[in-house]
């Protein structure tokens, strides 16, 4: 079943099916290294409220600090994801799966520092109030299966899990039996 996932990632890393938005926020992984981890996250722009552009212009760099006061502590940030999945399950990617998206930020992974260098992060649209849509773990899964169908990926975690008592996401809402339930995947926790 996942070989037939695979074909939707192209060459150069980029999911055929994905809103394609490149942010700038991003370099080349180290000489050699693959993709073995998939860290999720979540997020909300402001914090709580969803459907909104601000996801997008933090990652693309255009976040006005004055349009929420929220903004003006972020706004400076440079940040990103390979993925985002919306509330409605609408699939965005900002970074090639073969380069190095600024998500995880000071992390290590069973003593491997830097999870940047050999993960790929997907946000979904979320907080730590409240529950993820139906959509979105169908969504990350198709996902998940895809990236482990073409890369040797050994786990899938969430963001608290590479960065333990700095980050939460993808928050206490977030199912990950029932993730590991509608899929054979990798190394899920929980």
């Amino acid at each position: 079943m996942l070989s037939n996932l695979a074909s939707g990632i192209s060459p150069d890393g980029w999911l055929g099916d994905a809103l394609r938005l490149e942010s700038p926020n991003h370099d080349d992984r180290p000489q050699g290294e693959a993709v073995s981890l998939i860290v999720v996250h979540a997020i909300s722009l402001p914090p709580g409220q969803f459907g909104g552009d601000g996801i997008v212009q933090l990652f693309s760099n255009r976040l006005d600090p004055a349009a929420h006061p929220y903004f003006s502590q972020i706004s400076a940030l440079r940040v990103s994801a390979h993925f985002l999945v919306r509330r409605d399950g609408e699939l965005i990617q900002f970074v090639s799966c073969r380069q190095r998206a600024w998500h995880a930020g000071l992390s290590s992974w069973h003593g491997r520092q830097r999870c940047n260098d050999f993960s790929v992060g997907i946000e979904l649209e979320g907080c730590d109030e409240l529950p993820f849509e139906d959509v979105q773990y169908t969504r990350l899964l198709t996902v998940v299966a895809r990236l482990s169908a073409h890369y040797p990926v050994d786990a899938v975690v969430g963001h608290r899990d590479v960065s333990p008592g700095r980050k939460s996401d993808p928050g206490p809402h977030f199912d990950w039996r029932r993730l590991a339930s509608i899929g054979d995947l990798p190394g899920v926790l929980r």
